[in-house]
């Protein structure tokens, strides 16, 4: 169409065109700003001779529209860049808010304990200093579990460790901290998606048919949700880490290190700073689920050598560093007591079961040790296939924190075991210094931390067979309390391997389990069971060193004398459970209190 027909449009709508219009009516609803040289070239190539005023109108107008334009689009650019830059201020503000606001929860609890125990303990000669201490015990217990369910991430982790504790705080910390076993942070359902997507590319939808976004369990470091696999249709359990460690973890391990490099200045005797140490070592391969993979899959397989174990772990289907899928087993906690009544379990074969299963683990030639097994990590359900009274499994869960414990270790510290039962104080002292390097002076306390016990029990005539008493435990408490004994058990177990913390860890955290299981026959039967596993070790080691033919005499009676010293122990144990079963089957098994059962060892 020629200028002229453009008129001609015009006029047909009863307008005279300005010179703007028919310079620009034949390429302005087709044009850009960029085609603007097009436009005047043709204004003047087409126009008749006031065109080229037209045009200059034209080119003034057009560029006023193009200022405007780029006035518009520097305003929006700049927007644009403060909005981002106001955005990742704000994050950046967020997280040294948080920062600062976990910093300074940790920073003001541990000055007020500080300063409480101070001016308590400089009241050590008044005469109810006993009462004083213990009420300052329970008031920063208080205020540092306050800090801990605030802080949640590790601080949750570090108060159920500290809870188990009893041979180290004293009581009004340990019963303190015990709500933190069951009261952990749930991360919401979005973050677990994003956090998702983020580790794998995926979305949630892309690996499961469906998702609960409710979990089904949380702990200090992650939680677990039922789901459905898309690739097979099996109902799985997925644990997912909690989002917020990745930001928190190594703040977090700072604060803890830095306060109990705070209370080592304050008071020197009380050397805490192992436990920062280990979880500063620990806590990372905790955080890396295809770590706690392996773990689980190693210690399935080697329980498959045990077919009459009721060990169940759950099996494992893939991994991620903050993503878990596991096959879904579920079952009640080993101190839920009216489960184990109501379904006819027997809460002693509970025990026992237990009992064989870690001191399989730690005595076991190249077997994993499970480090962390507290009630949330354990699970009973009914087995109607095994007979009565075994009619059931103890499902283990969270594999994230084992330990390898050397031959030369497992194989001393059984010998220190088999003295202990036996009373045998030369050879508790003995090998006490072969396990820990622990001198005659330090070997009290080193004999009450690995047993739990009051060192005046441990060398009596019964020994630590029999059941702790209300006195033990008070008297125990009160040692702890005055702070002579804590100062001297903190001191020497900062100087200990630290395998052997995390041993005596499990052997706490066990001797809790069946406590709280509430059994018949006391600590007598679980007892024998660590006396038969100990004396398997020893054996094994006895036989090892034989060099020769066993038809040569003198080895042939080194392997008897071996022998017979394992199998003492193992038909004593046999012969125990042979009573039990028959008093069980005569309807003999009422409650036994503690100390009306003893077995000499």
């Amino acid at each position: 169409m020629t200028s002229l027909g453009g008129f001609r449009a015009f006029s047909a709508l009863g307008r005279r065109p300005t010179s703007a219009q028919w310079i620009c009516h034949e390429c302005l609803h087709t044009t850009r700003p960029k085609r603007l040289p097009q436009i005047i070239q043709h204004a003047f190539s087409t126009s008749p001779a006031s065109s080229a005023q037209a045009g200059k109108r034209a080119w003034r107008r057009t560029t006023k529209w193009t200022r405007e334009h780029r006035k518009v689009s520097i305003a929006i650019t700049v927007l644009f860049l403060t909005g981002s830059t106001a955005l990742a201020f704000s994050e950046r503000a967020r997280h040294n808010y948080l920062a600062l606001q976990r910093s300074g929860r940790v920073g003001v609890t541990l000055a007020l304990n500080v300063n409480d125990y101070y001016w308590t303990l400089k009241k050590g000669q008044e005469v109810n200093f006993s009462a004083l201490l213990s009420q300052c015990h329970q008031r920063c217990a208080d205020r540092t579990l306050e800090a801990m369910e605030k802080n949640g991430s590790i601080f949750i982790k570090l108060g159920q460790h500290l809870s188990s504790l009893n041979y180290l705080l004293p009581n009004e910390w340990c019963n303190t901290f015990i709500p933190l076993q069951d009261k952990c942070p749930v991360s919401k359902y979005d973050s677990i998606e994003r956090m998702v997507q983020h580790d794998t590319g995926k979305k949630l939808e892309d690996f499961f048919t469906d998702f609960d976004p409710v979990p089904i369990g949380a702990a200090s470091l992650a939680q677990v949700h039922l789901a459905t696999l898309k690739s097979s249709g099996q109902r799985v359990a997925v644990k997912v880490q909690h989002p917020a460690l990745d930001e928190w973890s190594k703040l977090d391990l700072w604060l803890t290190k830095f306060t109990f490099q705070t209370l080592r200045y304050w008071f020197p005797e009380y050397d805490l700073t192992w436990l920062s140490d280990e979880m500063e070592y620990s806590l990372p391969k905790e955080l890396d689920f295809r770590e706690e993979g392996r773990n689980a899959v190693r210690a399935k397989e080697y329980f498959k050598r045990f077919p009459r174990t009721p060990l169940v772990i759950p099996e494992v289907i893939w991994a991620q560093r903050r993503i878990l899928v596991m096959e879904y087993i579920t079952g009640h906690r080993p101190d839920d007591l009216d489960f184990l009544d109501s379904n006819g379990i027997d809460r002693d074969e509970v025990s026992a079961a237990l009992a064989r299963i870690f001191n399989e683990m730690i005595f076991g030639k190249d077997a994993p040790l499970h480090c962390d097994p507290h009630g949330g990590n354990l699970a009973i359900r009914v087995n109607p296939n095994r007979r009565q009274p075994r009619n059931f499994d103890i499902i283990l869960y969270d594999h994230g924190l084992y330990r390898d414990i050397p031959l030369w270790l497992r194989r001393a510290y059984a010998h220190l075991w088999l003295a202990v039962i036996d009373v045998d104080e030369a050879g508790m002292r003995k090998y006490a210094h072969e396990v820990a390097d622990i001198n005659d002076e330090e070997f009290g306390i080193f004999a009450s931390a690995i047993t739990g016990r009051d060192f005046r029990v441990i060398k009596s005539d019964s020994g630590v067979v029999q059941a702790r008493n209300a006195e033990e435990k008070r008297a125990f408490s009160e040692a702890l309390g005055e702070g002579g004994l804590l100062s001297q058990v903190v001191g020497l177990l900062s100087k200990v391997p630290r395998v052997i913390l995390l041993i005596l860890k499990t052997n706490d955290l066990t001797r809790s389990l069946d406590e709280n299981l509430h059994t018949r026959e006391g600590p007598v039967r679980t007892f024998m069971i660590l006396a038969r596993y100990a004396a398997r070790t020893v054996f094994e080691e006895q036989v090892e060193g034989i060099k020769g033919s066993l038809l040569w005499p003198g080895n042939l009676l080194s392997y008897g004398g071996a022998l017979f010293a394992y199998a003492k122990v193992a038909l004593k144990l046999r012969a125990y459970e042979l009573w039990l079963s028959g008093r069980r089957r005569l309807g003999l098994q009422g409650t036994i209190g503690p100390g009306q059962m003893s077995v000499d060892l």
